[in-house]
């Protein structure tokens, strides 16, 4: 039995790291982040979880634990993924700036042929920023493989006001949810 990711987000692999899961295998991936419309977004991320971890599973042993996740921002009922460019970037700031939004993470366990599944939702608030800090962020490229354009645990950072909630599903995996879904496998950590 291994541990997989699902994901080639350095941020999530550093977590794994942080609490303690050294000597997992990284396999991304390949399958088309879709959801049928009409899905409150804890289900549209937890059902895209799910796809991420399905699909990685069949390049997998059968008792390997795969470990998927999706991350989407929440913007008056829109959901804001990654931007398609430094203009859809700028954008999104533009519309974060001075509001609070809420960021999704949803998380897939898969081993065999039993899965488990459970999103988190946490409220962050970003104080007003400035066309000229919009540019200046967006110029160092951080948010364009960011769900809403920023990271919060990099220089996007100067623009979080507060979060309520677990900080580190506002960085693509929340910690505290992966550890229980865990324990439902047989690992502690």
């Amino acid at each position: 039995m291994g541990i997989v990711l699902a994901s080639s987000s350095p941020r999530r692999q550093e977590l794994l790291r942080m609490v303690g899961l050294d000597g997992f295998r990284v396999i991304p991936a390949q399958s088309a982040e879709v959801a049928p419309p009409g899905l409150s977004p804890g289900l549209t991320v937890s059902g895209i979880a799910l796809q991420k971890a399905k699909n990685v599973s069949l390049f997998c042993d059968f008792d390997d634990i795969i470990i998927a996740a999706d991350t989407l921002v929440c913007l008056d009922g829109r959901l804001l993924g990654k931007p398609l460019g430094p203009e859809g970037a700028a954008a999104m700031l533009k519309e974060l700036s001075g509001r609070k939004h809420t960021v999704f993470t949803g998380v897939a366990i898969q081993k065999g042929g039993v899965s488990a599944v459970a999103s988190e939702a946490t409220d962050v608030y970003f104080r007003e920023i400035s066309d000229s800090e919009i540019a200046a962020y967006v110029a160092t490229g951080e948010p364009m493989d960011k769900a809403g354009a920023y990271g919060a645990q990099g220089r996007g950072a100067v623009f979080v006001a507060r979060i309520d909630g677990d900080f580190f599903n506002v960085m693509g995996l929340p910690l505290c949810r992966l550890s229980l879904m865990l324990r439902e496998f047989g690992i502690s950590i």
